[in-house]
C-alpha cells in the first residue's frame, strides 16, 4: 500500500510503518550512546506506545537493560486502513528488544478496564514476580469507569469565562484569534474523571493488593504546567483541574506506598509536539515559538532527552522536588529569559511573519513524524507493508 497522510480535523488517521520504525530506532540510538547502567530492572509502563510513555520504555530497555511490560491501546492494519502510529511504534520496539535479547511483552487493551489490570497482574506474577517501577502515561479523550460503567469525555475549555488569544492552523500557517467558551461543571467533572488520578490510583491499589510491587517501588505520572500564555486553556482550565487531581493523587499514593518503602512522584515535563498537544488551541503556536527560542539557546529537548534526564535523576537520587513533591523537567522551558523571549515574539506574530518569528515549519514536520511521515530517506511513493505483526503481544 502507498501510504500518505490523511486527516480528520487535526488528527492524522494514517501512519507509515517504516517511518514509525525510524522514529523508534533514532530514539534507541540516542539512548545507547550514553552507556547507562544500574536503575530499575522490572518496569511496567501504562501508556507505552507514543510520546513520553514510549520514550520511557526505550530508556528503560536500551538504556538500563530493564525488562518491560507495556500497556497500549492501538489498532493494527485492517482492510484499506493502516495501523495506528502507536501500533507500529510498539512493533518496532518489540522487534529491536528481541534482536538485542531484552525481555519485553505488550498488552493491548483499555488500561482503564479491570480486565486489563487483572491481565497485567497475572503476567507480572508469571514472568516478573514483582515490578520495581510503574510509569503512568495515559492520554485519552474518554474513559469508562470500571466500577460504575459511566463513560466520561474530556473537554479542552477554560473555566468561568471565555478565553481569547492567538492560535495557528499548523497546516496552512494561518494565524487567527480563537475564542473558547467556558466549561460547564459537568464538563469539568468529566475531564477530571478522564485525565485526573482516579485510574492511576486504581492501578496502584490493584498492584499493592496483589503484592506485585517490590519493596521500595516507585510510581511516576506525567504532568504539565506551562506559561501564563496557556494558563486559561490549560493550567487554569479543565485540563488543569485534572492535573491538580493527578498531583493530589500523587501525594495520596506516596503515603500509601510508605508501607513498602515506596514513593510516588509527578514529573512535570516540558511542552512538546504530541498528538494530544496539537489538538489544543494556542498550544501549537506556543510550542513553535518555544522551539525556536530554546534551540537558539541550545537547550531544546525532545521526549527521549527528557526521559533520559528523568531516569538519570531517579537512579542517582538527585530528584530536587518542588514544594508540591514534583520533579521539574520543565526547568529550562520556564527559565525567565526563555519566557521573556517567547512573550516578546508572541506579541508580534501574524500570518505574514510567522515563518520568520517561529519554528512553525519544524512543528509541522515534527507532527508528521509522529505518524511516520517527513523522513527524508523514506520514499513515500513506494508500496509498504502495513500488515505489521506485534511479536510479543499478550
Amino acid at each position: 500500500m502507498i501510504v500518505k497522510p490523511k486527516f480528520r480535523d487535526f488528527i492524522c488517521v494514517t501512519a507509515h510503518p517504516e517511518g514509525c520504525r525510524k522514529n523508534v530506532l533514532e530514539q534507541i540510538d540516542y539512548v545507547e550512546k550514553f552507556k547507562l547502567s544500574g536503575g530499575f530492572k522490572k518496569v511496567l509502563i501504562i501508556g507505552a506506545s507514543t510520546g513520553y510513555g514510549l520514550s520511557s520504555r526505550i530508556v528503560s530497555t536500551f538504556g538500563y537493560k530493564a525488562s518491560t511490560i507495556g500497556i497500549i491501546f492501538e489498532k493494527q492494519a485492517s482492510g484499506n486502513r493502516t495501523g495506528t502510529a502507536g501500533w507500529y511504534n510498539t512493533a518496532a520496539f518489540e522487534q529491536e528488544a528481541l534482536n538485542k535479547g531484552y525481555y519485553s511483552k505488550t498488552i493491548n487493551g483499555d488500561a482503564f478496564s479491570k480486565e486489563i489490570k487483572d491481565k497485567t497482574i497475572e503476567l507480572i506474577k508469571k514472568d516478573f514476580g514483582k515490578v520495581d517501577i510503574v510509569i503512568y502515561s495515559i492520554a485519552s479523550p474518554k474513559r469508562k469507569d470500571p466500577l460504575t460503567g459511566k463513560i466520561s469525555y474530556s473537554a479542552l475549555k477554560p473555566i468561568e469565562k471565555a478565553y481569547k488569544n492567538k492560535t495557528v492552523n499548523f497546516h496552512t500557517f494561518k494565524v487567527s484569534n480563537v475564542e473558547i467558551e467556558p466549561a460547564s461543571e459537568d464538563e469539568i467533572e468529566q475531564t477530571v474523571n478522564v485525565m485526573g488520578g482516579q485510574d492511576w490510583k486504581l492501578w496502584i491499589d490493584a498492584l499493592m493488593n496483589e503484592k506485585v510491587l517490590e519493596q521500595g517501588a516507585t510510581t511516576i505520572a506525567y504532568s504539565y504546567i506551562g506559561p501564563e500564555i496557556t494558563y486559561p486553556i490549560y493550567r487554569q482550565g479543565t485540563i488543569g483541574k485534572a492535573k491538580e487531581n493527578l498531583e493530589a493523587t500523587s501525594l495520596q499514593l506516596d503515603q500509601k506506598l510508605k508501607a513498602i518503602n515506596g514513593k510516588a512522584f509527578i514529573s512535570v515535563n516540558k511542552a512538546l509536539v504530541t498528538q494530544s498537544s496539537s489538538a489544543i488551541p494556542v498550544v501549537p503556536l506556543y510550542v513553535s515559538v518555544l522551539d525556536k527560542v530554546m534551540k537558539e539557546k541550545n537547550i531544546q529537548e525532545g521526549c527521549i532527552e527528557q526521559m533520559c534526564r528523568l531516569f538519570s535523576k531517579i537512579n542517582s537520587g538527585n530528584l530536587q522536588l518542588d514544594e508540591k513533591n514534583r520533579i521539574r523537567l520543565d526547568d529550562m522551558e520556564m527559565r525567565k529569559d526563555v519566557q521573556e523571549e517567547v512573550c516578546n515574539i508572541w506579541d508580534r506574530i501574524t500570518t505574514e511573519n510567522i515563518t520568520n518569528l517561529t519554528n512553525i515549519k519544524e512543528f509541522q514536520r515534527d507532527f508528521f513524524k509522529l505518524f511516520g511521515f517527513e523522513y527524508s530517506d523514506i520514499d513515500y511513493e513506494k508500496d509498504t507493508n502495513v500488515d505489521v505483526d506485534m511479536i510479543n503481544m499478550i
